[in-house]
Formats: C-alpha cells, sequence, structure tokens
C-alpha cells in the first residue's frame, strides 16, 4: 500500500481590529438652539450698564442708573400715567400695523401674479419707497389735519412697504417649474395660489412682517411728539423739556421691550407655520 502524503496549509493570520483612532468630523450647522438666548445680550447691556453706574462712570444726569429707571418706571404706572401712554401707543401702532400689513400683502399679491399688476403698482411703491416717509409728514397734516389720521396713516406707510418688498421678492423667486408642475396638473387658480404661491412667498413675507412690526414702533416714536396728549412719545417729548432723562429711558426701554416682545412672537409663528422647512434657523 502507497502511504498517504498530506501536506499542511498554513492558517491566515487573525485578522487584527483597526485601533486607528478616528476622527470626529466636525458639524457646520450652528448646533442647538439655546433656551432664552435672545436675552442674553440685552442682560449683557443691562450688566454693563448696571457695573458701569454703581463704579460712578456713568453721569447719573445724563444716563440714571438702572435701579433709578425702574424706580421711575414703577412710580409713573402706580399713579396711572405710564400704564394710559402705553395703551394710547398700542392702539395707534395696531391701527397702523394692521392697514399697513393689509395693503402690503393685497398689492404684493396683485403686481406678483399679474404682468398688468407689476406694471401699474411695482414702479408706485418703489417710487414711495425713494421717498423718506417721515418728510411726508407735513404734507399728509395738510392732508388729513393734525389729529390721530395722519399719525395712523404715516405708520401704516412704513409698515407696508417692507411687507410688500419682501413679499413680492418672494414671489418672483418661485421656481417656474412650480408653474409647470399646477399647469400639469391643471390645478385651478385658487388651489395654485393656496398650494404653490402662498407657502413660496410666506418665507419673504415673515422677512418683511418683522421689519414692519420694528418700523411701527419706530415711527410712533416720531408722530406721538406732534400735537399729541398722550403716548409713550409725548411722555418722552414732555420729559425731555424738564430734563428728565429717567423718564425718557423709561419710554425707550419699554420701547425696546415691546419690539422685542413683538419680534419674538413673529419669529414662534413663523417657525410653526414654516416647521416644513429644514434651515440653519431650525
Amino acid at each position: 500500500m502507497s502511504a498517504v502524503t498530506t501536506t499542511t496549509v498554513p492558517a491566515a493570520p487573525a485578522a487584527t481590529p483597526d485601533v486607528r483612532p478616528r476622527t470626529r468630523r466636525r458639524g457646520l450647522s450652528p448646533g442647538r438652539r439655546l433656551p432664552a438666548a435672545r436675552l442674553a445680550g440685552p442682560l449683557l447691556v443691562l450688566a454693563l450698564w448696571a457695573a458701569a453706574s454703581a463704579a460712578g462712570r456713568l453721569d447719573p444726569a445724563a444716563i440714571p442708573a438702572p435701579w433709578t429707571v425702574l424706580r421711575t418706571g414703577v412710580h409713573l404706572w402706580t399713579d396711572g400715567t405710564l400704564a394710559g401712554d402705553i395703551a394710547t401707543s398700542l392702539q395707534r401702532a395696531g391701527y397702523g400695523f394692521a392697514i399697513g400689513l393689509t395693503a402690503g400683502v393685497v398689492l404684493a399679491l396683485a403686481s406678483g401674479l399679474s404682468r398688468t399688476g407689476e406694471a401699474l403698482i411695482d414702479g408706485t411703491v418703489q417710487l414711495n419707497r425713494a421717498i423718506p416717509t417721515l418728510g411726508l409728514i407735513p404734507l399728509f397734516i395738510l392732508w388729513l389735519g393734525i389729529g390721530e389720521t395722519f399719525k395712523i396713516a404715516i405708520i401704516a406707510i412704513v409698515v407696508y412697504i417692507p411687507i410688500y418688498l419682501n413679499t413680492h421678492a418672494a414671489l418672483a423667486g418661485i421656481d417656474h417649474r412650480f408653474v409647470e408642475l399646477a399647469e400639469v396638473q391643471g390645478l385651478s387658480r385658487a388651489r395654485f395660489v393656496r398650494e404653490v404661491v402662498v407657502p413660496g412667498a410666506l418665507p419673504g413675507f415673515f422677512v418683511g412682517l418683522r421689519l414692519g412690526v420694528t418700523g411701527s414702533w419706530l415711527g410712533l416714536v416720531v408722530l406721538e411728539q406732534i400735537n399729541a396728549t398722550s403716548g409713550l412719545g409725548y411722555l418722552m417729548f414732555q420729559a425731555t423739556n424738564y430734563g428728565q432723562s429717567d423718564v425718557i429711558l423709561v419710554g425707550l426701554v419699554v420701547y425696546g421691550i415691546f419690539g422685542l416682545v413683538s419680534d419674538s412672537v413673529v419669529r414662534l409663528v413663523e417657525r410653526r407655520v414654516l416647521s416644513w422647512r429644514r434651515t440653519l434657523s431650525s
């Protein structure tokens, strides 16, 4: 019998695990939203103001300390002066903002969805934008009198211009492929506006809305110093005559709080309405 020879095949070496350190790729997004992040800046300014006042770096006659302004504000609120002026200012700003918002949206839709509307409206709005709005005050006083009407009209103009410009720009920026797709699908005019135009214009509309809200407060502080008997602007104007810088700062702080709160409300509504978007801010 012949001997059977066997050949031994050397075993393959066991695979060694990759022990090289893995470098984590740095994210490019801004990161997670911090709670109450928008209050950090105002609180820092307040802290610096308080520290400078406590160290005697600020002239109390020109820039009173925060606690002095707070004490003055509490006194004005207690005797009813500040509450009444705030109510009057809110009413004026509310009326003017409502009219400006309606005009801005209607004109933007008419101009953005029709070549005829664009020819008739856009050039006029651009001309109005080039004219300083506060420069129209003397003319509006001649037209509407020196009462409340001209104040509301000026605020409406200040509000409608940014809303129109940003909404119109958003409408013009809608991809034409969506229009072609809507035509292929046979969408009616109403469904086209509801399902294509409105979602496409909302981002620009909210930008204009934020600018309009801020503009209403900026216009109000000037208008309330013209033949007014109440309002925050009137309160500050009277304080100027008597050299009451603490009262002036109370009015400015209230204006700042109103501006910050109203802008935050618009931003909150924007995030809820446009929750379907994935952006850096979200």
